[in-house]
């Protein structure tokens, strides 16, 4: 043991050993006991973190909602909209300011540098809005103030839809949704829920206008009356007796007739009531909003979570409240069903995530299998749930949920996490094999590779390094990926220099040893026969749910005779047979490729490869895509009638519609008999809902606080991709639906009709984003119009509708007073236009309290007079004369003069600066990227006023804008690559060698892109290629170090001082050593790295838990994480497959070079 200590001394005298390695070697019972506080506190954090689709995206995104009924787009850009963005412009740290005025509101959404929080945000937003209601100018009869909230987009989405329906009065519906209401609020998780499909009440008092005149009423004089009366007032406390009573003076409102019987007149002993004059009913609220499940009336509630809360778990609670409400209030014909819930959504990713990890763990432990025996590609697999159980537990404290990005990142990180591991145990395995103790060879195997591997994991965290310094919107998205790569990783090199040293040293055999097969046999036979009668025959009998414990044993069973007479066989096989024959074919090849003229061959032949690469990319271009393209989960179409149109004229369009859609998705079915009778199985809709005003807007404009009567929306919810699967056994693509609806709905006269999809990750802004600006708002609008026509005529394939974001020509009737006469007859501009809006549009005088609730009292004239034009400006204004006492009335059209014309529907602007923007989506199988290209080109000759500008934004600008940091980050994760190395090999060479490895690895990737026609998505695309620059470089490291100790022992052999140089005969011998001593871990990583990311890149999908507990393995191909996931799957298989190429010829023969290149300038010295 002496012997072997000293031997342990590398040549320069340092001991190699490290230190945390050779204390877990010599305290293996705490190392038994670490790895379970891991797996056990890791496996806490898993069940406990929040599950979600995608991150919560925390921005500091301001909006700024304020109401002014009654007055035109242009009227509240003037009085509202400019006065706040001025002050808000004041603001530091804001990236943009957009604005949309529309009749009646503005709404001005504030967009912060993300170096700002929201809540400091929110702040400076509010301290401006107040400063701004403090100047002269900004009207001070505003109905309520300026609403200012920060914008969560996981609060705008309602994450689903409960219907309630059946044979009930509306208002019995209602009282079931409230009860319902009511409940999910109480839920902490919730942020909201809201009924659509039923209205509010209101007491109408509905107004006689020749009565009231005919009387000498005016309408103050009934405001004034029921406001007075519907009062309660407290006196104050009344001291009798030693004792205080309370006076109070109770005069509210008890039912509706009361309100009739108020007095609103008395004069000269007349005494008018209110009933005298006017009708006054309790009732809905005009008609604000429509809902319906397949053209079916239905009460409907939206439910929408607060930010950070577990979606599966809330949806949970929901159904929970639901059947305990259908067992204990609601009756038995009550129908209600849940649509559109997002967690289901949820859930199906997250599952497929989860089972290809378990699939990938169980390809990269069947090759380590082979590679290494069992009993060490366990050592060696351990890394891969200890690592990410650690990741939990740090991801946990630091508030992450468990997302598809996270778990995709851990998919990414399956083959990596043994890279590590692999070279510790085999390198343990080797001086094991060479003789070496246990100990010994665990702590001198585990000292030989540590700085190796901790360097090839800090240039691999180097690569995700900048990722992590992503800004904006697509760096809070995107964060996620790079964060949770640098913990995973370094939890595995923990893994594999802390607890696979302590391991091996207990554990590891050079030798399997020979089992004993008959009583292995016996014990695996039991397992099957005690399995199948669990599973299949006592779950039966007593209908306990325990078929997954008897295929748990009948799995074990199975696997221990397929090792006992097939595994070690087949390894033994692999082990001598296999990879010697392969050890000797790569002996061959790199002897051939360091002989005579040949390393330059290989050189400049792999080179030359490389610019053929990017020439075949340049002459057959892949589609540019910048993000994935999704396969709906669900199909919305938009429909958006002119600013104005009545809600029955909206919902009657879009009943239309609705027809159209269901005849469209009636063609997806196949009779299906349940035993009780045949039906119709539509297979690609679950369900088709309809609504009509309220929430109808589109949410990638941000939220609408505006009343939208003329919008409305039906949304397709499609069946789960595994579902969607015709009569005859064809998987069928919901974009083809959504394509077919797009086809078959057409267009309507007047209406823009938009058929869009679910968002998948951060909204980007349309695909056609073309924004006009300039100082002549009708200016601009004539200009974007002539554009938009313009590029019709050119029939540029591919754009599904060029649209305006402002609709021209909408009808407005302007009231020319004559000022001049109205202050003769002793009336205002203020008591006309009080006039007209009270009669029209009606005013709020007083509430009605019934029980907890209290809804308004609105005063308008009767419908038959209110819209009527000439009894509205014939009405007469009434008024006491302050100068003679008597009571006047003056006709409105004595001094007004109704004007008919038009105007627009909305001012925008961006940045202060009035914009209109023209935009449209992109039809299916065509490529946004190339169209906008051949609208760029189209645009460059087009002749501008001066002062007008045009601007491709959209998804556009933010497909350049990560272009550019992308392409920035790769540049920087070389560069930091590059230090990491020059730091560990204290040389300019060996760095430019492996770096080297990095570009000629894009080789792999170009050509994978040609041959499989593959689209290159920026975002995912460029992310692997990031990812390719950490991973390539850790064979490398290993195998070049590998190179240097075998260089230093032979200069120990040869009795040569460190610094001396060895002669250059001796580095060819010495570089196929290497090779062959480190083929089968370079080997190993790649193969465990590729096969990890396999079953997600290909979308083989197998429900390993369904499996288990009901024989179902619901096994298909495809899915949404194959399309996000995909390209950057693809992107690091292809490259990495080339690298280990590289890595093992194209290394050794660049090293060759250097030095041989190095000993002719020593020799010419």
């Amino acid at each position: 043991m002496e012997n072997e200590n000293k031997n342990a001394l590398d040549l320069d005298g340092k001991g190699k050993y490290f230190a945390p390695s050779s204390y877990s070697v010599e305290n293996q019972i705490t190392v038994l006991v670490l790895t379970a506080i891991i797996f056990f506190s890791g496996l806490m954090a898993y069940i406990q973190m929040p599950s979600e689709a995608f991150p919560e995206i925390i921005t500091p995104e301001i909006y700024v909602g304020t109401p002014y009924p009654g007055n035109s787009p242009s009227d509240i850009e003037k009085l509202i909209t400019r006065p706040l963005e001025k002050e808000i412009n004041a603001i530091t740290g804001v990236d943009e300011i957009i604005s949309k005025s529309v009749e009646g509101y503005s709404t001005i959404d504030i967009k912060f540098d993300f170096d700002v929080t929201p809540e400091e945000a929110l702040r400076k937003v509010k301290d401006k809005v107040d400063v701004a209601k403090t100047k002269p100018d900004f009207p001070t009869d505003l109905p309520a103030d300026p609403n200012i909230f920060e914008m969560n987009f996981s609060e705008i989405m309602p994450i689903q839809n409960i219907n309630l329906s059946g044979d009930f009065t509306v208002d019995q519906l209602k009282d079931y949704a409230e009860y319902l209401e009511d409940r999910i609020e109480d839920l902490p998780e919730i942020s909201k829920a809201e009924i659509r499909g039923v209205d509010d009440k209101e007491v109408r008092i509905s107004i006689d206008l020749q009565k009231m005149e005919s009387l000498n009423i005016s309408f103050n004089d009934v405001a004034s009356a029921i406001s007075n009366r519907n009062r309660s007032i407290s006196g104050g406390n009344l001291l009798v007796d030693g004792y205080r009573r309370n006076i109070r003076v109770v005069g509210d409102f008890k039912d509706i007739e009361e309100i009739g019987n108020v007095i609103v007149k008395h004069e000269k002993g007349n005494i008018v009531y209110l009933r005298n004059i006017g009708e006054t009913t309790f009732k809905e609220v005009e008609k604000e909003s429509y809902a319906r499940e397949y053209r079916a009336p239905v009460v409907m509630i939206d439910v929408m979570k607060r930010g950070g809360e577990n979606l599966i778990i809330v949806s949970e609670k929901i159904d929970k409240i639901i059947a305990d409400a259908k067992e204990d209030y609601f009756p038995d014909n009550l129908e209600i069903s849940v649509t559109n819930d997002q967690s289901n959504q949820t859930k199906t990713q997250l599952n497929e995530l989860v089972n290809s990890i378990i699939f990938g763990v169980i390809l990269v432990v069947l090759v380590l299998t082979f590679f290494l025996g069992l009993r060490n590609a366990l050592f060696v697999g351990i890394a891969i749930p200890l690592s990410m159980l650690m990741s939990f537990m740090i991801l946990n404290m630091m508030g992450i949920t468990l997302n598809t990005i996270v778990l995709f990142s851990l998919v990414l990180a399956l083959g990596m996490l043994v890279d590590n591991g692999i070279v510790v145990v085999e390198n343990v395995y080797r001086l094991m094999d060479e003789g070496y103790s246990r100990w010994e060879a665990a702590k001198r195997g585990a000292g030989e590779v540590s700085y190796a591997i901790i360097a090839s994991t800090a240039t691999t965290l180097a690569a995700f390094v900048p990722l992590a310094m992503w800004p904006g919107l697509m760096g809070e998205f995107m964060k996620y990926l790079p964060l949770t790569l640098i913990i995973v990783l370094s939890s595995s090199l923990f893994v594999a220099l802390i607890i696979n040293p302590g391991l091996t040293a207990r554990y590891m055999k050079t030798e399997e040893g020979v089992p004993n097969k008959r009583k292995l046999s016996i014990i695996s036979m039991g397992l099957i026969l005690f399995g199948l009668l669990m599973g299949y025959g006592v779950n039966a009998l007593i209908l306990a749910d325990i078929l997954w414990f008897g295929n748990l044993l009948i799995i074990a069973g199975i696997l221990i005779l397929g090792q006992i007479w097939l595994g070690l066989r087949t390894t033994e096989w692999f082990q001598n047979k296999i990879l010697p024959w392969f050890e000797m074919q790569y002996e061959k090849i790199l002897r051939l490729a360091l002989k005579g003229a040949f390393p330059y061959l290989f050189f400049f032949g792999t080179v030359g490869l490389l610019v053929f690469a990017i020439g075949l990319l340049g002459v057959f271009p892949p589609n540019t895509l910048f993000f994935p393209e999704n396969q709906p989960n669900q199909a919305i179409v938009y429909i958006e009638l002119p600013i104005g149109t009545d809600i029955e004229e909206t919902n009657k369009l879009t009943m239309a519609l609705e027809e159209k859609v269901l005849d469209v998705i009636n063609e997806y079915t196949y009779s299906q008999d349940t035993g009780t009778g045949a039906f119709e199985y539509n297979y690609m809709v679950e369900s088709v809902i309809a609504q009509v005003g309220q929430g109808t807007s589109d949410p990638n404009a941000g939220p609408s606080m505006a009343q939208t009567p003329n919008k409305s929306k039906i949304t397709v919810a499609f069946r789960p991709f595994g579902e969607r699967i015709s009569g005859d056994g064809e998987l069928i693509k919901s974009q083809s639906v959504m394509a077919r609806i797009q086809e078959y709905i057409g267009n309507a006269p007047g209406a823009q009709i938009t058929v869009d999809k679910d968002a998948q990750g951060p909204p980007t802004g349309a695909p056609i984003n073309i924004e006009v600006s300039g100082d002549n708002y009708q200016e601009i609008i004539e200009i974007a119009d002539q554009i938009r026509v313009f590029i019709n005529e050119t029939g540029i394939q591919g754009i599904e509708e060029l649209k305006l974001d402002v609709q021209q020509g909408k009808p407005e009737l302007l009231v020319d007073i004559d000022y001049s006469k109205a202050r003769t007859y002793g009336i205002s501009t203020a008591q006309i236009g009080d006039a007209l809006r009270t009669a029209l549009y009606g005013k709020e005088i007083s509430r009605f309290k019934e029980g907890e609730d209290d809804y308004p009292i609105n005063l308008r004239y009767q419908d038959q007079y209110r819209y009527n034009l000439d009894d509205l400006l014939n009405q007469k204004i009434t008024f006491r004369d302050q100068g003679s006492g008597r009571i006047k009335q003056i006709p409105i059209s004595s001094v007004a003069t109704p004007k008919k014309a038009s105007t627009f529907s909305v001012v925008s602007r961006i940045d202060l600066d009035r914009v209109i923007t023209i935009q449209s989506n992109v039809l299916t199988d065509y490529n946004a990227t190339q169209i906008n290209d051949e609208l760029k080109e189209l645009m460059s000759d087009y002749e501008l006023p001066r002062g007008v500008e045009i601007s491709f934004t959209g998804e556009q600008e933010k497909q350049a804008e990560e272009m550019g940091f992308l392409s920035g980050a790769l540049l920087t994760a070389v560069f930091l690559i590059f230090l990491i190395l020059v730091a560990q090999f204290n040389s300019a060479s060996t760095p430019f060698i492996i770096l080297t490895t990095v570009v000629l690895s894009l080789i792999g990737v170009l050509l994978g892109l040609v041959i499989f026609r593959d689209d290159f998505v920026i975002m995912m695309t460029m992310i692997g290629i990031i990812s390719l620059a950490g991973i390539v470089v850790n064979n490398a490291i290993v195998l070049i170090d590998f190179i240097n100790l075998l260089i230093a022992r032979k200069k120990e052999e040869l009795g040569l001082l460190r610094k001396e140089k060895l002669p250059f005969e001796y580095y060819s011998d010495i570089i196929i050593e290497a090779g062959k001593k480190r083929l089968r871990p370079v080997l190993l990583t790649a193969i465990t790295t590729v096969l990890g990311l396999i079953p997600l890149a290909m979308g083989i999908n197998i429900d390993f838990i369904s499996l288990i507990t009901n024989n179902d393995p619901q096994f298909f191909i495809g899915g949404d994480n194959v399309v996000f996931w995909g390209p950057m799957s693809w992107a690091i298989i292809y490259g990495l497959t080339f690298a280990t190429f590289l890595t093992l010829v194209i290394v050794p023969v660049m090293f060759f070079l250097m030095n041989n290149i190095a000993n002719r300038v020593f020799k010419a010295k």
